[in-house]
């Protein structure tokens, strides 16, 4: 059988990133069950209620909801369990150190297979207060209203 390629989203935290300022990005691999992986193949998981916690030098992933796989029997997994994450030791020195002295915390952003083996980006994030988030949509709508006035001037049309 060919090893599969190329990298295959499977979910998202879409939110995660207009609720949190994301200061550094990480891909971990995670630990998990036979039926996980199927129910992951069949793109079913849910990163909205996610975080990651570190705890004896190992890091964790808490509150991520993988169904359980339809046809799976007493080997099934319970849906929301604690996973655990494959980084590098001084990943997760270098995590542990910013969480504890800066107040960040880690949220998962996106699920996926790279080349054939599950994925998890997580990030280093610090809440966003709500003037904040109104600040980014206008930063947004302006950029996009600047972008659409030099088409029109680059097509000859007027403002």
């Amino acid at each position: 059988m060919a090893r599969e390629q190329g990298q295959k989203m499977i979910a998202q935290n879409k939110k995660a990133r207009h609720d949190y300022a994301i200061e550094d990005t990480y891909e971990a691999g995670l630990v998990l069950q036979g039926t996980e992986v199927k129910s992951l193949r069949m793109g079913r998981a849910s990163l909205v209620d996610g975080f990651v916690d570190i705890d004896n030098h190992e890091a964790w992933l808490h509150g991520v909801h993988i169904p359980e796989y339809s046809q799976g029997t007493w080997t099934n997994h319970a849906a929301r369990r604690k996973r655990k994450l494959l980084l590098n030791r001084q990943e997760i020195d270098k995590i542990e150190r910013r969480v504890s002295e800066k107040g960040l915390t880690v949220i998962p952003l996106a699920l996926y297979f790279k080349d054939g083996r599950a994925k998890i980006e997580i990030g280093l994030a610090k809440g966003k207060k709500t003037w904040d988030k109104r600040q980014t949509l206008a930063a947004r709508q302006a950029d996009r209203e600047k972008e659409q006035a030099l088409g029109r001037r680059l097509k000859g049309m007027s403002d």
